[in-house]
């Protein structure tokens, strides 16, 4: 008799989790997303921490790959590749240039505080050196691309986030993530060789040949590749399938490029996507197809199942103690990001009023870019035995795992207790109206009873009376619907 084999336990068990889960969130996504505004990615952590080695243990990804690091770091770098050439394209006409100013204050003095910030706060905390402290918060100093998307996209977005908002968070998000190098650089460079040739090893390593490099590939790649497609849909050789994809296999073979030459290719795919629909006519051609965010929501729902499996929550003791780790993660949440926003707001000119500073500086989330340059640290670190790197190499990883995980958690559920608690004072206001006319028809219906008496007539209820008609609380706030942009940003 043939014996059966299960393999639960074995990468055969994922695609039936994945595929299983993502099937029945699609049956019910009008409820999770417009009704309860739930985030797919919380949902997706939280089913990963599920079936992974911590709860049911029927996916460990640790059993995959006899380098599990490396394992994570390239399903990240391909995630985030994709997502910030999507978010490259889904920017207006000349975005970049439009926006420099705003776009120059958020990646410069702003993400170097929030750095500095990260860093400062591990450090305290932690009572590390602040240039080991250094190469951590550069790791958790980027807004993440995925989760912004998440946050940035949908019917909660589309009503209460005004546009210009929205693209310059998603362009802050996809250029950001690709100059987290030079930070995370800076502190390993001084690790490793210490002193004035620290810094100039990382201006032309980093700046010159990783960031200036990957710019102008992205942007010649981005400008040939459009000209390119435009040609060959001008003359009906390239069919809707294929052009629909173009942009996707664009950033593909330039995580590819960039890998062997050893550029930023994360900064490369981002560039590419804003040189790719510079003259928007690529954007609108694509606008109505739904790809983008079908590949926003698979990515975003894959990824972060899977790092659901990877949080190493054995770690979480001896240095790494559990209350360290809730300072750590409350103190970044609150300080890294909202108190620059609010108080360097007038300088952006994409956020006109400190109702918008106030959304953008607290939906700063920390997610797969964390986890990307987590490994990062980790692979320098090894590669290059004899830096002062300490033991910022074992505790990087469940440190910045920690962070995400309660950055997904926060900006998850941030939404619906917002409207939860709009939905309860409306109701409650509502309700006092109620009784307010509820008060008003009973002094009323006693002065009619008076006078009736007085005329010697029992008719409590007299022609010249209007009839009050019942107001149901529900059906007005159903009416009444969701409120207008300026109520929330």
């Amino acid at each position: 008799m043939t014996e059966i084999h299960v393999l639960v336990g074995q990468p055969q068990v994922a695609p039936a989790l994945v595929g299983g889960f993502g099937f029945v969130l699609g049956l019910c996504s009008l409820i999770t997303k417009e009704r309860l505004y739930l985030s797919e990615t919380l949902l997706a952590m939280v089913f990963g921490i599920i079936v992974g080695p911590f709860v049911l243990k029927w996916v460990n990804p640790a059993d995959w790959s006899s380098n599990p690091m490396q394992l994570t770091q390239e399903f990240s770098r391909y995630c985030l590749a994709v997502e910030v050439m999507i978010a490259g394209i889904e920017l207006p006409k000349r975005y970049l240039r439009k926006e420099w100013r705003s776009l120059l204050v958020l990646l410069g003095p702003i993400m170097t505080m929030m750095w500095l910030i990260s860093s400062a706060i591990i450090t305290f905390t932690f009572n590390l050196p602040f240039i080991q402290a250094l190469a951590i918060g550069a790791c958790v100093a980027p807004t993440d691309p995925v989760l912004a998307n998440a946050i940035l996209k949908g019917v909660f977005a589309e009503t209460h986030v005004p546009l210009r908002l929205r693209n310059i968070l998603t362009a802050e998000s996809g250029a950001n993530d690709g100059l987290g190098y030079p930070f995370l650089f800076f502190a390993l460079f001084l690790m490793r060789i210490g002193g004035g040739k620290a810094i100039g090893t990382w201006v032309y390593a980093t700046w010159v040949y990783q960031i200036l490099l990957s710019a102008v590939i992205g942007a010649v790649a981005g400008y040939v590749s459009r000209k390119a497609l435009r040609y060959a849909e001008m003359y009906g050789w390239v069919d809707k399938e294929s052009f629909l994809l173009s942009s996707i296999t664009l950033a593909l073979m330039l995580v590819g490029v960039c890998t062997i030459i050893g550029t930023d290719d994360i900064f490369c795919c981002f560039i590419a996507g804003n040189s790719f629909t510079w003259d928007d006519w690529f954007r609108v051609e694509i606008e109505d197809t739904g790809l983008q965010e079908t590949l926003n929501g698979f990515l975003s729902t894959t990824f972060f199942m899977y790092f659901g499996t990877i949080i190493p929550w054995s770690a979480y003791s001896g240095v790494l103690t559990p209350w360290r780790i809730a300072v750590v993660v409350v103190a970044i949440m609150l300080v890294r990001r909202l108190p620059l926003l609010m108080a360097l707001y007038k300088l952006i000119p994409a956020i006109q009023n400190w109702q918008s500073a106030l959304f953008a500086g607290w939906f700063g989330p920390i997610g797969v870019s964390a986890v990307f340059y987590a490994v990062e640290t980790i692979k320098q670190v090894e590669e290059h035995a004899d830096s002062n790197a300490g033991d910022i190499g074992e505790i990087v990883f469940p440190l910045v795992c920690a962070v995400v995980f309660g950055s997904v958690l926060v900006h998850g559920v941030t939404v619906p207790l917002v409207l939860m608690g709009r939905r309860v004072k409306t109701t409650i206001s509502l309700q006092g109206s109620m009784t307010s006319g509820a008060r008003s028809f009973s002094r009323t219906l006693v002065n009619k009873l008076g006078k009736s008496k007085t005329e010697g007539t029992l008719n409590v209820v007299r022609d010249d009376m209007e009839p009050i008609e019942y107001v149901d609380p529900e059906r007005v706030h159903h009416q009444i619907g969701s409120p207008a942009v300026t109520d929330v940003v």
